[in-house]
């Protein structure tokens, strides 16, 4: 097992109007350009609309691609709309060609044919950093992505990636085991992840515990090297609507301003810890409501 560095839930770092400069969540002078490739989800708990929140609220310039149209509310999704994969290459050259983008996340990718041309896009224009969020597993459990869009992940995307953050269920699905039941067992499922990615020393795999039983919660962050744990507890909501999508997007909008892939992720974790603590201030439907993305501006 490999050497483990255990962190507490970290202090929130969201950059506010009021930030100095010398501040870890200070304004940058000029904000990063991220792009989010994911689906639409019309009440903007999760999909883009929740990654492009994350972005402003973290000091990110945001810009999307569009891969899929949800009709989906905080209760449930009643449908999805995919266009043809030949305009969603065309939404990325065209986005690529003019704009310099210093990280890229990906989300819902719902067909063989999305994987392949994000993918391909990715292989073209060469973003510096690459968030891979393996949407692949419903609430229910139900996998949402078919064995042959699973498998282009692993072979087209995956190596492209800088972390990939896939939750347990995802996490079982990736490597073809069980779902982890416990953190040891997490340990061996994040070496086993971090074996589907390129083994050059920069990639990471973010391997979150949500799912396991209690309210301590451990993730843990692997490069092969190093094991990290980061600690926290379970906050009593309901509002957890797009959780994934905004971690992976607040990741997104960091690596380009922290030093490392530790320091954006840890982060990234205590700007969500407080969106979801301050969900509450917030009325989203009935169902699973969202966070609260600009807590700290109202």
């Amino acid at each position: 097992m490999p050497p483990s560095i255990i962190l507490p839930e970290a202090d929130v770092l969201a950059t506010s109007p009021s930030s100095s400069s010398s501040a870890p969540g200070a304004r940058p002078a000029v904000p990063p350009n991220v792009v989010t490739i994911a689906g639409v989800d019309p009440s903007g708990g999760a999909g883009v609309l929740a990654d492009l929140k994350a972005f402003s609220a973290l000091s990110a310039y945001g810009s999307a691609v569009i891969a899929a149209l949800t009709a989906q509310n905080t209760q449930g999704v009643a449908g999805v709309h995919v266009p043809p994969s030949d305009f969603l290459a065309l939404q990325i050259d065209t986005l690529f060609a003019d704009v310099a983008i210093a990280a890229a996340k990906t989300g819902m990718l719902g067909t063989p044919a999305v994987v392949r041309t994000v993918a391909e896009g990715f292989a073209k224009w060469r973003p510096a950093q690459v968030v891979v969020d393996p949407v692949m597993v419903a609430k229910s459990g139900d996998k949402l992505l078919s064995d042959e869009s699973i498998g282009l992940i692993k072979e087209a995307l995956l190596p492209q990636a800088t972390v990939l953050t896939p939750n347990l269920p995802e996490a079982a699905v990736l490597v073809e085991s069980g779902h982890p039941e416990s953190v040891r067992e997490m340990y061996k499922a994040a070496e086993k992840l971090r074996r589907l990615l390129p083994d050059d020393g920069r990639r990471w795999v973010l391997l979150k515990g949500g799912h396991l039983p209690g309210d301590d919660l451990t993730d843990l962050l692997f490069d092969g090297d190093r094991m990290i744990e980061f600690e926290g507890r379970r906050l009593p909501t309901r509002n957890t609507h797009g959780t994934g999508c905004t971690l992976s997007a607040a990741i997104a909008a960091l690596l380009p301003q922290r030093p490392d892939v530790p320091a954006a992720v840890a982060d990234a974790r205590a700007y969500l810890t407080r969106a979801i603590a301050e969900s509450g201030r917030i009325q989203v439907g009935s169902g699973h409501g969202p966070t609260h993305h600009f807590h700290a501006w109202w």
